[in-house]
């Protein structure tokens, strides 16, 4: 008995389940928002994760550790697949269920700091997204900061310099290795991959918000369905996406 409480006790403590678990405060009685509550904050843990695997996908690039790159990047695939399936949840609410508690929400995911991070891991120029958060906020010090970082894509161009592809010319690189068919040549489906599972997550938050909210604004301002549209089919590695014209 003592042995299995004290194990009870580790894993609880472990994983701070007392704290966690009561992290979940909905704004309204509906019995609906605990779900989009629940499915958000887990997104929040995902993004975390995500980053934490991003930079070590840059450090393995960067150092051409071809092995470690490559199980990389099926772990951050799997992070997406993980993230598209929770939306899966979500779309059991109806437009009704939704609208029920949407003007108590406290907050969008539009201003999701760590998604805007990984927007900018993966190949965000845009100068201004800093400014979504206040100033002097942890939030918008940790975007600038990120936003002053090298990109995935030149760390992948260090990792086809290093394997001895011209990283200036991206074309002949891939048309390099479709001909070598080497480990590379698997790095870089890997990314592909990667930038299809990414939108592939975008584009069922897209579906999901026009099935729930139609062509209503979104709720942190935004256009709403109209403007996750707009991210949908716009590649991180527009360069990886040209099919290497045959030899």
């Amino acid at each position: 008995m003592t042995s299995a409480l004290s194990a009870y006790r580790a894993y609880r403590e472990y994983l701070s389940l007392d704290t966690l678990l009561d992290l979940q405060k909905p704004n309204t009685g509906q019995p609906d928002e605990l779900l989009f509550v629940v499915v958000h904050q887990s997104h929040e843990l995902w993004f975390k994760e995500m980053l934490h695997e991003l930079g070590g996908l840059q450090m393995a690039l960067s150092a051409a550790d071809s092995g470690h790159a490559l199980r990389t990047l099926r772990r951050l695939r799997a992070g997406f697949a993980v993230l598209t399936a929770q939306m899966e949840a979500l779309e059991t609410l109806t437009a009704g269920q939704f609208d029920a508690f949407r003007e108590r929400l406290g907050g969008s995911g539009f201003y999701s700091a760590q998604f805007r991070e990984i927007e900018l891991v993966l190949g965000r120029c845009d100068g201004d997204v800093a400014r979504q958060f206040p100033e002097s906020s942890r939030a918008r010090a940790r975007i600038e900061d990120r936003a002053g970082r090298p990109r995935l894509f030149a760390s992948f161009l260090e990792y086809l310099a290093a394997c001895g592809y011209p990283p200036h010319d991206v074309r002949l690189a891939l048309r390099m290795l479709e001909r070598d068919d080497t480990v590379a040549a698997q790095v870089c489906e890997g990314l592909r991959d990667l930038d299809q599972a990414f939108q592939e997550w975008r584009f069922r938050h897209a579906v999901l918000a026009r099935r729930v909210i139609g062509d209503k604004s979104g709720t942190g301002g935004s256009t709403g369905a109209e403007f996750l549209r707009s991210t949908v089919f716009t590649p991180s590695f527009p360069e990886l996406w040209h099919v290497p014209d045959p030899q």
